[in-house]
């Protein structure tokens, strides 16, 4: 039988720990297992590795000689991925302003469990981003039924604020309720708005709706007072403009921050993102999955 790496890891944690059931506990497997993997050692070497009594493992002489050639190999092992994984890079896609502070957290979550770089994508369609292979995660807000293959991870939900233009009306006013946006012509962006004249009922919908292309577009519209504006709160401390004013929104639904991936993209490298982006979701946040 040749030696595997599964073996030297088992030997290397019962000789450090001395100890078959804290080493299969590090491990993460059963010690009926680690003690096989040991015997298959031992007898793939055809000598006694360990010394086993009832209260304490120790090392043989030939165990003793063959452990630190073991824990080279495991040392040379560990510094060969970790100098691949520093030339792959993970591409999360997202159309503006990052949901703050959880993407700093997940992406430094990620970063540091991997040792693999995030490198943002911005753009204007981040599912279109995805089905052309330009990411390999993006962030989505709002309700979107997003296309087949892809598949989406809910996160959690943002609080909506009005946003409008220093000389508005509305920018004397400490509070606009949702049931009132109808009253104000509304800036939508149509590509990666998260709120259209179908996030109101029909009869609730504004009156008077201004169409930009792009979130850039939309602010420098808002803040030429062409009308008013919904976004995340996020924007209030994220978008300083001189000519913008924000204003508290009451009874409005909140936007879903979701991330969206293919099911061939790189699994692993997606699997380990999703984990640190859930990790950093904050705490008053309700976490669901679909």
């Amino acid at each position: 039988m040749e030696v595997e790496l599964r073996h030297l890891r088992a030997f290397s944690a019962v000789a450090r720990l001395h100890s078959f059931s804290r080493a299969a506990q590090e491990l993460s497997i059963t010690q009926p297992a680690l003690s096989r993997t040991i015997a298959q050692l031992e007898g793939a070497l055809s000598v006694r590795l360990l010394d086993r009594t009832a209260r304490r493992v120790d090392l043989t002489d030939a165990g003793a000689e063959f452990l630190p050639h073991a824990e080279r190999v495991l040392s040379t092992l560990g510094q060969a991925l970790a100098a691949a994984r520093r030339t792959v890079t993970l591409r999360l896609g997202f159309s503006w302003l990052l949901p703050d502070p959880w993407a700093q957290q997940a992406v430094s979550g990620f970063e540091t469990a991997t040792h693999t770089t995030v490198t943002l994508v911005r753009s204007d369609d981040p599912v279109q981003a995805l089905l052309g292979r330009a990411v390999d995660v993006a962030v989505l807000r709002g309700d979107v039924t997003s296309p087949r293959p892809v598949r989406t991870v809910h996160l959690y939900d943002e609080t909506r604020i009005a946003v409008c233009a220093r000389q508005c009306a509305l920018a004397e006013r400490d509070r606009l309720d949702w049931t009132e946006v109808k009253e104000w012509p509304l800036v939508v962006n149509t590509v990666s708005g998260t709120t259209r004249p179908d996030s109101w009922t029909a009869d609730q919908r504004p009156k008077q709706i201004v169409e930009t292309a792009n979130f850039d577009e939309w602010v420098e519209t808002v803040a030429a007072n062409r009308g008013i504006g919904i976004v995340p709160e996020v924007a209030r401390h994220r978008t300083p403009h001189p000519a913008l004013r924000f204003v508290d929104l009451t009874n409005a639904p909140p936007i879903p921050v979701s991330l969206i991936h293919l099911p061939d993209g790189p699994r692993t490298l997606i699997r380990r993102f999703l984990e640190a982006a859930v990790a950093a979701v904050p705490p008053e946040c309700v976490l669901s999955h679909e």
